[in-house]
């Protein structure tokens, strides 16, 4: 009778399954909303799924601790709202990310200045650009609710009685009845489902720099690395800055030219591989984040047959249901923005110029949204 699989092994799978799951539709769409055609979507799905399975194993076993690396999903929400459609552009944009995390690596100070925006100012920018995308589910079950009435059932009972597994039960539907479509109407071309990355030369378009590029490192770095070191210190460990930052800005900048958004340290699924249930003695726990990542990289191979089975929904499906996975993060920005009544009004004036989804000069409502909120924080305590 073959052994059963120990607990870091059951941890770092359930690890990788949830961090994928959960969250691979809202990639698709951030990727899809900047302009890549469904093959280039596609690989940036797989070399997000490779890099950061290749730099969770390196981390792992290189810091012996359970430190897990996961693509940027609020990141990717954000681009789900950016203004703009050149995918060239938003490639510079991406590389732009992938070398200021590293610079964060040589050049600590960086990384002191964005710990000194402020977290309220951080996390409406982050909410405002989210709304739109957290709308779509509302509307959706307007004027589809034969397709979206099944995930939105699945994900309400699941919240309530499991809810780690709501999300990735919602999307694991969403998947379904794609495929059912798909099968019916004859909808999918058996060559889409090879993996293949697609080069894209990176272009430099300031208007897209600063519109994407650079909130979508402060986004990266509020809400990924920074409260992503804070889990793994809640669990006893002090993982390195330096390394982590340097191996996660590498694997960005490198995937970046085959459309991978960035990779940063998880927050959310972090605690799935660190804390004692994926096993009792600290010191072993690494093993199960080093599982993930074989599990990540083993994904990446049929990540390409799920992004093309998401180019055959209807419109406005899956984005519906990326839509959906979002609510949770949407209500822990607003939550984080508000605590403090004495900072409602900058809070209030980033999160409505975020949810405007402005324009000036090229650059998107993410920008103005931190602008504007950092000068109206700063006056108030002037």
């Amino acid at each position: 009778m073959p052994a059963a699989p120990s607990s870091t092994t059951v941890a770092g799978l359930v690890t990788a399954l949830v961090g994928f799951l959960s969250s691979f539709a809202v990639v698709l769409t951030g990727l899809r909303a900047v302009g890549a055609s469904p093959a280039q979507a596609a690989s940036g799905l797989l070399v997000l799924s490779l890099t950061m399975g290749l730099a969770t194993v390196f981390l792992a076993q290189r810091t012996r601790m359970p430190i897990t690396v996961a693509w940027s999903t609020p990141g990717a929400a954000l681009l789900a709202g950016a203004s703009t459609h050149s995918w060239p552009a938003a490639v510079g944009a991406f590389l732009l990310v992938g070398c200021l995390v590293l610079l964060t690596a040589a050049w600590p100070r960086l990384g002191d200045a964005i710990a000194a925006i402020p977290a309220p100012i951080a996390q409406a920018m982050l909410a405002g650009v989210l709304v739109p995308l957290c709308l779509q589910p509302v509307r959706a079950a307007l004027e589809m609710p034969e397709l979206l009435v099944p995930v939105l059932l699945v994900w309400a009972v699941l919240a309530k009685l499991a809810p780690r597994w709501a999300i990735p039960a919602a999307f694991a539907v969403t998947l379904g009845i794609v495929g059912w479509l798909a099968a019916r109407d004859g909808g999918l071309d058996p060559g889409d489902l090879v993996p293949a990355l697609e080069w894209t030369t990176p272009a430099l378009d300031p208007g897209t720099l600063l519109g994407i590029g650079l909130p979508l490192f402060l986004v990266t770095m509020a809400s990924q690395n920074v409260p992503g070191m804070a889990v793994l210190a809640s669990f006893g460990y002090r993982a390195p800055w330096r390394p982590a930052m340097a191996v996660t800005g590498a694997g960005t900048a490198l995937g970046a030219p085959f459309g991978g958004h960035g990779i940063n340290l998880a927050a959310i699924s972090a605690a799935l591989a660190a804390g004692p249930e994926a096993d009792p003695d600290p010191a072993r726990r690494y093993r199960a984040a080093r599982t993930a990542g074989v599990a990540y990289a083993a994904i990446a191979l049929v990540s390409v047959a799920v992004a093309a089975l998401v180019a055959t929904a209807p419109d406005g499906f899956v984005t519906a249901a990326a839509g959906l996975a979002l609510w949770p993060v949407l209500a822990s920005s607003l939550s984080s923005a508000l605590e403090r009544p004495g900072d409602r009004t900058p809070v209030v004036a980033t999160f409505l110029v975020g949810v405007s989804g402005i324009s000036i000069a090229g650059i998107g409502s993410a920008f103005w949204a931190l602008a504007a909120g950092l000068v109206l924080w700063i006056w108030f305590r002037a």
